[in-house]
Parts: C-alpha cells; sequence; structure tokens
C-alpha cells in the first residue's frame, strides 16, 4: 500500500479571509487515500475551528503574529524548524508573505539538519506587498526583495493569476519556479431570494439592491464606491441601496461619509456577516469596487449565482471580467466610471440578465475547486 504524502500548510493567521479559505479549501478536499493534511498558524480561531470540524489537524504558531517583531521572528523560525523536524511533511506549503519568508528559511534548514530528508517547499502568492499603492517607495523595494528571496529559497511557486506571475516573474531566476493556478470554488448553499432581500435591506427589499462582501480597509475601495453613489442623479439614488456586508478599521470613517455624502437610507452597512455569499441571491448587482486585489473570491461566489457584476481592473479581476460580454470593468479609484456602469445597468435590465447569464457559465467551467486541486496536486507530487 502507497504511504500517503503529508502536506504541512503554513499561514500567518488563523482567522478566515481569502488566504485562509484557500487553505481551506485544500486541506479538506485533498483525497484522504493519498495524502494527510495538517495546518499550522498563528493567532486566530476561526480557522482551526473549522478545520477542526473536518477533522484536520491543526497546530498553533504560538509566536506567530501579523506584526513584524525582528526577535520573535527568530524564535518562530526556531518553532517551524522544530515543527518540520517533528513531523517531517513532504511538502510544505507557505501563504502569506511572512510565513512565507520564514517558513521557507526554516525548510531550508530542517532540510540540513535532518539527514536523508528534504521537503519539497511550496509558496502561494495570494498578493504582493508591494502592490499595496499606501506604501513607500522604500517599502515597495523592501517587498520586492523580501518576496524574490522567498522564492529563490522555495522549491516552487503557485500565483494565483496570470497578473500576480507577471508581477515579480521578470526578476532574476524565479520565472520558471511560478506556475498559475487559479482560485475554484464549489457550488453553494444560499438563502431564498426573499429571505436574502429582507436581510440585506429590510424595509427597502423592493429596491435594487447593489452588494458588495468587502473587509473595510482602504486597499477595498468602498469610499470610492460612496463618492460613486453620490454622483448619480436622485432619481436614480431612489431606486437604489447599497448594502455592504464586512468589518474592519474603516467601518466609523465609511459611515460618517455616507452621511457627509447625503447617502442616508441608500447604504447600510452590515458588518461582519457570517458565510455572507449565502444572501447573494437577494442582490441585484454586484460591485467590487477594490483599489488593488490579487483574485478575490467574491466575484467567483457572485457569477456562480449569475449577478450581473461591476468590478475594477485590477489584479487577476480582468482574467475573469470580460468587459461588456460577461460583466462591466472600471478603472481602480474611479468614482465616475462606477456611478455610469450603474447607471448603464439600471437602464439596460436585459444587460443585467445577459451578464448574469455569462459569467454564471464561465465560473464552473473555468474556476471549479476540482481544477484548482487537481492543478495543486500536480505539483505535490
Amino acid at each position: 500500500m502507497q504511504e500517503k504524502k503529508k502536506i504541512l500548510f503554513c499561514i500567518t493567521k488563523g482567522n478566515f479571509g481569502g488566504a485562509q479559505r484557500y487553505v481551506y479549501d485544500l486541506a479538506t478536499n485533498l483525497p484522504n487515500d493519498k495524502f494527510e493534511a495538517v495546518v499550522a498558524c498563528g493567532e486566530g480561531e476561526e480557522l482551526p475551528n473549522l478545520l477542526k470540524e473536518k477533522q484536520v489537524r491543526s497546530i498553533r504558531l504560538n509566536k506567530l503574529v501579523r506584526e513584524v517583531k525582528i526577535f520573535d521572528e527568530f524564535k518562530v523560525c526556531k518553532e517551524l524548524i522544530r515543527l518540520i523536524r517533528s513531523e517531517r511533511p513532504d511538502v510544505i506549503h507557505l501563504n502569506s508573505s511572512k510565513i512565507g519568508g520564514l517558513g521557507a528559511v526554516a525548510g531550508r534548514i530542517a532540510s540540513l539538519l535532518e539527514r536523508n530528508y528534504g521537503p519539497k517547499i511550496i509558496f502561494t502568492a495570494h498578493n504582493w506587498g508591494f502592490n499595496d499603492n499606501s506604501r513607500s517607495s522604500f517599502e515597495k523595494i523592501f517587498y520586492y526583495l523580501s518576496h524574490w528571496i522567498t522564492l529563490m529559497l522555495c522549491h516552487q511557486a503557485i500565483a494565483v493569476s496570470d497578473k500576480t506571475k507577471n508581477d515579480i516573474g521578470f526578476l532574476p531566476f524565479i520565472k520558471d519556479k511560478i506556475t498559475v493556478v487559479y482560485n475554484g470554488i464549489l457550488e453553494f448553499n444560499t438563502l431564498q431570494k426573499e429571505e436574502s432581500r429582507i436581510i440585506l435591506a429590510s424595509k427597502d427589499s423592493n429596491k435594487i439592491i447593489i452588494f458588495s462582501t468587502s473587509e473595510l480597509h482602504k486597499n477595498k475601495g468602498v469610499d470610492v464606491a460612496l463618492k460613486a453613489l453620490s454622483l448619480l442623479p436622485e432619481e436614480a439614488r431612489e431606486k437604489i441601496i447599497y448594502c455592504v456586508a464586512g468589518s474592519g478599521e474603516e467601518k466609523e470613517k465609511l459611515e460618517i461619509m455616507s452621511k457627509d455624502f447625503g447617502l442616508g437610507d441608500n447604504v447600510r452597512f452590515l458588518g461582519f456577516v457570517p458565510d455572507a455569499k449565502k444572501l447573494l441571491t437577494g442582490a441585484n448587482i454586484f460591485l467590487l469596487p477594490s483599489r488593488t486585489e490579487a483574485f478575490p473570491y467574491s466575484i467567483l461566489e457572485a457569477g456562480m449565482v449569475g449577478l450581473p457584476i461591476i468590478a475594477t481592473s485590477v489584479g487577476g479581476i480582468p482574467e475573469v471580467i470580460k468587459d461588456m460580454q460577461n460583466g462591466i470593468l472600471v478603472h481602480p479609484k474611479n468614482p465616475k466610471e462606477i456611478a455610469e456602469a450603474i447607471l448603464y445597468l439600471l437602464d439596460h435590465k436585459e444587460k443585467q440578465e445577459e451578464f448574469g447569464r455569462e459569467i454564471q457559465k464561465t465560473v464552473p467551467n473555468f474556476f471549479s475547486l476540482e481544477k484548482m486541486v487537481d492543478a495543486t496536486i500536480k505539483l505535490y507530487q
């Protein structure tokens, strides 16, 4: 009988953002007869709790936090080396920038310390630190260098889009290490349309509902969406309500901005909504106004239920949304274009239906979880 390959997934935080969802999907969908999955993570309980429900073992890295603390990073590296030598995984699959660098170093050191042992080290690039426009030029150079070193130390890397690969693939010695594997999703259960509309818009459930699922921080561009709504003619604003599911540090600022723009009852901040994708059936239009993205799950989810999508042309989004074929692409940080796209869909109901049908064909055909898992397994082997 063939021995199972052990895959050690490492991720910085144990909350449940996009990178954690990726780890969860892989760890819980690898064939049980061929693979054993173990997940190591730092602070946060949501990911370990969800893995426990699926009987996937998780390990807490006690010193691992998102913030960089130089002396603590040495302790994390030592902890990782001990873990790798104890677990002896066949593959170390690293996710997120910080654990990517530390894990690659720890994996290489463990290989030197253990005779006849050398795990394969794979890093998935969910996004690059240098793509954050709020960073200074010096910080961006630092991130380019640190990401390049991480990729040099790894045996292979996964980029979640062609754009993600091309952003760094021009640097020396790493292009051939990077393979593009798109994020993928399964069909999922949703609430009945009327139930979803009542949850989203309450007394205004008869209005056209524009929906965003988003963490409330600057990169997600919800402030740009609010500015776009303020540019709409009054007769258009009266027809719509914009619902945002998500929490984050920008919440208070966005609520004040909404009031300052006079949007009043046109905007509802729903806060954190567990499994917010269940509410997608209640919306008429999905809006993703991000300043930067790598390859967001949210447009795949909206596409799976057949929602017409307005999204910014950043990261891998144009690899899913083809402008005016299965959705509308707008430039980032451009509220005027978002407003024009909303008005276009309001005036062309047939286009809402056409874009919804087309994206609903695109997602299961090209961005399924099965395709993602199969492509990743090939790299493990």
